[in-house]
């Protein structure tokens, strides 16, 4: 498929299946699917890196795909933390060694896929000569050397600065798709899942989630999942009664009651655990009539972003985020101390038995 009719991978095209059992150094066993640009979201320690080695074959594993081939016949390209470049070598001799041979017989070749990935003009740089996104770009062309079927991208924002984070990663997911190739990113960064055409959460080790990246961010299936997609607002609550698919909560936390959609088979008096996105959280409109979820908070933080501010509200004992625009924050004169008044729309509250 040409860049030009391309809009982003099709969440229906052919999955490449990933079914891989390790035991060592950690032991995992996972069943998932790898779809265009696939972002392999979870915490630090839960073995995100150890599946990218288990399918490159650097560690021991059994499964699909590629089981029981030895690394060197894999047709995976890899790309570790930190890229691995050789200092001592230009761009195109980086590339080049992947080929195998003499360098100065692989040079029009290194060239070639240095032109793939837009770095053809840096091609006699050296690694301390180039920007973290160019370095991250040269790794890409030496992985691609090996034409693999699959990319493994280990950490790949993890050396750069958040200046610059969101515009290398922009180009690097735009650029695997130009080349219509599947690429697996093991990241603890939701803003890489976000970017990302398939997710897959990863928690205790296990997978808890898995789908297009709109639908995992807009229905994390847990809490956990929640939580690794960066959503601040988590909390527990008691469910009082339900009527017509909704549930009246008790919100012991903040000494409220609240209304929320009611998750399949939950029960009165049953434990659940509840989110809702920081965005989701509105300040009332002037002159509007109080609405059901209003809640009343004194604000304790305000973090300054690009075009809006992230409040931290302190309800009861709970510490409710919202964000808002700087011209709310104006409006409803927002700083550190004052009582605010926040609401909290029922269809956006997301709940599930605390059970799951």
């Amino acid at each position: 498929m040409t860049a030009q009719r391309r809009c982003g991978a099709d969440p229906a095209a052919p999955a490449l299946r990933v079914r891989l059992h390790v035991r060592q150094p950690l032991a995992l066993q996972l069943d998932f699917e790898v779809r265009g640009f696939t972002a392999l979201l979870g915490a630090s320690g839960e073995g995100k890196s150890t599946v990218l080695k288990a399918l490159a074959g650097l560690l021991p594993s059994s499964g699909e795909p590629f089981g029981g081939l030895p690394a060197q016949r894999r047709p995976v390209g890899y790309l570790p933390q930190g890229y691995a470049l050789f200092p001592h070598m230009n761009a195109w001799q980086n590339v080049a060694y992947a080929l195998g041979g003499r360098l100065s017989g692989r040079r029009e070749q290194a060239l070639e896929l240095l032109r793939a990935v837009g770095l053809q003009a840096q091609a006699t740089q050296r690694p301390a000569e180039l920007s973290g996104g160019q370095q991250q770009r040269v790794a890409l062309a030496r992985a691609l050397a090996r034409r693999p079927r699959l990319l493994l991208l280990d950490e790949p924002t993890s050396a750069l600065d958040a200046a610059t984070r969101d515009e290398v990663l922009a180009e690097l997911v735009a650029r695997m798709h130009q080349l219509d190739m599947p690429v697996l990113a093991a990241t603890h960064d939701a803003q890489v899942a976000a970017m990302a055409d398939w997710v897959v959460l990863l928690a205790g080790r296990r997978v808890v989630q898995q789908g297009p990246a709109r639908q995992v961010f807009a229905r994390p299936a847990s809490l956990q999942a929640a939580a690794l997609l960066g959503v601040r607002n988590r909390f527990g609550a008691t469910v009082l009664e339900l009527a017509d698919g909704h549930a009246v909560l008790d919100w012991r936390q903040a000494r409220v009651r609240l209304l929320a959609p009611a998750p399949p088979g939950v029960r009165p008096g049953q434990s659940v655990d509840w989110a809702v996105a920081a965005d989701a959280v509105g300040l009332p409109a002037p002159h509007r009539a109080p609405a059901p979820q209003r809640l009343r908070g004194r604000v304790e933080h305000l973090m300054a972003h690009t075009g809006h501010a992230l409040v931290g509200a302190r309800c009861g004992d709970a510490l409710l985020w919202f964000s808002a625009g700087w011209r709310e924050v104006e409006q409803h004169r927002l700083q550190h101390g004052c009582e605010v008044d926040v609401e909290l729309p029922v269809e956006s509250l997301l709940v599930w038995g605390a059970a799951d």
